[in-house]
């Protein structure tokens, strides 16, 4: 197994991509540290890994509030005694008055908003558990962001820049923390329609458009190599291979899921 022996940290394990994510990492032999805001849907996760045979433990963590991460991470690794992966999957707005608008027509609250919140979680999460890793000598930093963060895409507002920052985080935190093996690894993928928020978001700018949201789907899946959007089982599947002992040649870098959507 990939992943035998490894104690990982997911945030947003609730969700449909931190919940994938925890269960392949599960699958892969590794020891699963669930958190969310909302405790039942993580809870359910970590049955459903158990149930298959996996190692899981959830928990109630708010991935903005600095003393709860801290104090999370610090349980974590006087648990298991190691940390060797930390993934935020979080989506900590909601995305209605977000996207589907024109810039021009946003409140700068608005704008920002996302910006805010997903940097300061992700510094949050990256920086608890890279000063574990440090000392340790190894682990990886994971997130994950969609196609907006590297092309130009109209009423995103905020987000696009969130997910950009996101990014360059990733290369920050490879950079500071790669000599001490730490590595710093991002996922780009487009969105999923698996997703319950991409339901949302591409019903929003379908609305802005005029169009169906089928429609919009689309067209959106038109401009990848494939014809399709990224799946789950895909960036589950990529991610525990990255933070794997196979993936220790990568670092600093965007490990690009999007199916020829962008061309590296």
């Amino acid at each position: 197994m990939l992943l035998e022996n490894k104690t990982a940290v997911i945030y947003g394990a609730g969700g449909a991509i931190g919940g994938a994510v925890a269960r392949t990492f599960a699958r892969e032999g590794a020891k699963v540290f669930l958190s969310g805001r909302t405790l039942g849907k993580v809870e359910r996760v970590a049955k459903e890994i158990v149930a298959a045979g996996g190692t899981a433990t959830a928990f109630q963590v708010d991935a903005l509030d600095e003393e709860a991460v801290e104090s999370h991470v610090a349980a974590v690794f006087k648990s298991s005694g190691r940390l060797d992966v930390s993934f935020n999957a979080i989506t900590p707005i909601p995305q209605p008055g977000t996207q589907g608008i024109p810039i021009a027509q946003l409140s700068v609250d608005s704008f920002t908003a996302p910006i805010t919140a997903y940097m300061r979680s992700h510094f949050l999460t990256a920086r608890a558990a890279a000063r574990r890793m440090a000392g340790q000598g190894s682990g990886v930093l994971l997130m994950h962001t969609p196609e907006p963060a590297r092309l130009g895409a109209a009423l995103v507002g905020g987000m696009g820049p969130a997910w950009a920052a996101m990014e360059a985080l990733n290369r920050n935190l490879s950079a500071e923390f790669g000599a001490r093996g730490v590595r710093a690894i991002c996922l780009r993928s487009t969105g999923m329609p698996e997703t319950e928020t991409i339901e949302v978001v591409f019903g929003l700018h379908a609305s802005a458009m005029g169009i169906p949201r089928e429609q919009f789907l689309g067209f959106i899946e038109s401009l990848t190599h494939r014809k399709r959007s990224s799946k789950l089982s895909e960036v589950a599947d990529i991610a525990a291979f990255l933070v794997s002992d196979r993936g220790s040649g990568i670092t600093g870098t965007v490990a690009n899921l999007t199916g020829g959507l962008i061309v590296d």
